[in-house]
C-alpha cells in the first residue's frame, strides 16, 4: 500500500510539473535574402537586418537605412538608393565583412558644402555611401571594389575610407589632380530629379522611424 502510495504521488507530480521550456530555435535566413548591418560612426546609428527579399527591397527596412544614413549635421532623411546598399551587400559579401561603419551617407547641399564635396556628389542623392575600411584590407577591397564594376568607386588611402556609390561606372583616388579626378568623376550629372511615389513612401517611413527613434 504505502509503495502504490508513492507511485501515486510521483506519477501526480509529473503530470503537475511544467513542460521544460525548449530553447528559441533561431530561424535561417530566407535563401535569396540580403542581410547587412551598418554603423554609422557620427551618430552612432545601427541598421542590422534583411533588407532585401532577394526579389524586391523592404520599404520598412529601407526606410530605417535611410534613418541611420540620414546628414548628420541636420537630421534630415532621403529615401536611400537601394543600387547603392545592395553594392555595398556585394562587397561585404564578398569580402566577408560582417559590419561596416560609415562615415559619410546622406549629405544635404549645405553639410556637402561644408566637407567640400563634389558639386555634383552622389551623396546629394542619397546614392553613395563613405566606408571605414581598415588599413590591412583597404588594397584588398579597393582591388575588389574596381573589379566588381559597378558605380562608383572612391580610394583614400590617407584617410582610411572607401567611397562606392551607384552611379555612372567611374573610379578616382585621393590626391589626384582636379582635372584627372573630373575625368574619372565622368560628366556632371543633372540636377536632382522629382522625388517618385515610392521615395517619397519611403522618405515619410524613415521621418517616422526616426521619431519613434528620439523618444
Amino acid at each position: 500500500m504505502r509503495r502504490r502510495f508513492f507511485c501515486t504521488l510521483s506519477l501526480a507530480a509529473a503530470v503537475a510539473a511544467p513542460p521544460a521550456l525548449a530553447a528559441p530555435r533561431l530561424l535561417p535566413d530566407p535563401p535569396l535574402a540580403r542581410r547587412l548591418r551598418l554603423r554609422h560612426a557620427a551618430s552612432g546609428a545601427v541598421f542590422s537586418g534583411i533588407y532585401h527579399n532577394g526579389l524586391a527591397a523592404d520599404p520598412k527596412a529601407m526606410a530605417e537605412l535611410s534613418q541611420v544614413l540620414a546628414d548628420t549635421r541636420t537630421g534630415q532623411v532621403r529615401a536611400f538608393d537601394v543600387e547603392a546598399i545592395d553594392i555595398v551587400w556585394e562587397m561585404g559579401r564578398r569580402q566577408g565583412f560582417a559590419e561596416f561603419t560609415v562615415l559619410s551617407g546622406y549629405r544635404t547641399e549645405a553639410t556637402n558644402r561644408e566637407v567640400n564635396g563634389a558639386a555634383n556628389s552622389q551623396h546629394l542623392r542619397a546614392a553613395a555611401l563613405d566606408l571605414q575600411i581598415a588599413r590591412a584590407r583597404f588594397d584588398g577591397f579597393a582591388e575588389a571594389a574596381l573589379k566588381l564594376g559597378r558605380g562608383g568607386v572612391g580610394l583614400y588611402p590617407g584617410q582610411g575610407f572607401i567611397h562606392l556609390d551607384s552611379g555612372t561606372v567611374r573610379h578616382w583616388r585621393e590626391g589626384e589632380t582636379p582635372a584627372a579626378m573630373a575625368l574619372r568623376r565622368g560628366p556632371v550629372l543633372p540636377s536632382l530629379p522629382p522625388r517618385s511615389p515610392a521615395e517619397q513612401r519611403i522618405d515619410r517611413l524613415a521621418e517616422a522611424w526616426a521619431n519613434l527613434r528620439r523618444r
